[in-house]
């Protein structure tokens, strides 16, 4: 590996720990997350073809590992998984904590399909392309799922009924 790769994944470390927070909602998960993408990035790198950015490359490992994750949970629950929440920075006044406590509440009531597109598009500032990449979903998919987490998240911070717009038909 060169070292130009290797300062490439290098410098995704932040990105992937912020991603990676939001999704698990604790550190030490996230942390573990993130280290486990980055090994997996550096046994397999020479599988990357330069086809595509590399950041988008990592993201596309995280996402499989969290996916993977979360199926093994579901065999297999945990007693208090996503009750802790992460820690905040510190913040000026009271209210701007308990505004961040509130998003990030609402954050987790998202399904984590719409958590995941929510994070890569708002917080990575990815493109729907390269979260199209990295989901390997249409990029369809990710705009309904950037709309629906929009819309649930905006009526969860205004403490109101989310309506679903969609009709079963039969």
């Amino acid at each position: 590996m060169r070292a130009q790769d290797e300062a490439d994944i290098v410098t995704c470390i932040p990105s992937l720990r912020r991603y990676a927070r939001g999704l698990t909602s604790d550190r030490e998960r996230a942390d573990d997350l993130v280290q486990d993408t980055l090994e997996r990035a550096w046994e397999r790198f020479a599988l990357w073809h330069r086809r595509g950015d590399v950041r988008a490359w990592m993201f596309g490992i995280m996402h499989n590992l969290f996916v993977d994750r979360m199926r093994s949970q579901r065999r297999t629950p945990e007693d208090a998984a996503g009750d802790a929440l992460p820690e905040q920075p510190d913040r000026s006044s009271a209210s701007d904590r308990l505004e961040v406590r509130d998003l990030d509440r609402a954050l987790q009531k998202l399904s984590h399909d719409q958590r995941e597109v929510l994070l890569l598009v708002g917080v990575e500032e990815m493109s729907y392309q390269a979260v199209a990449s990295v989901l390997q979903v249409p990029i369809g998919t990710v705009m309904s799922r950037l709309s629906r987490a929009r819309e649930r998240l905006r009526a969860e911070m205004e403490g109101r009924e989310v309506s679903s717009k969609l009709q079963r038909v039969k």
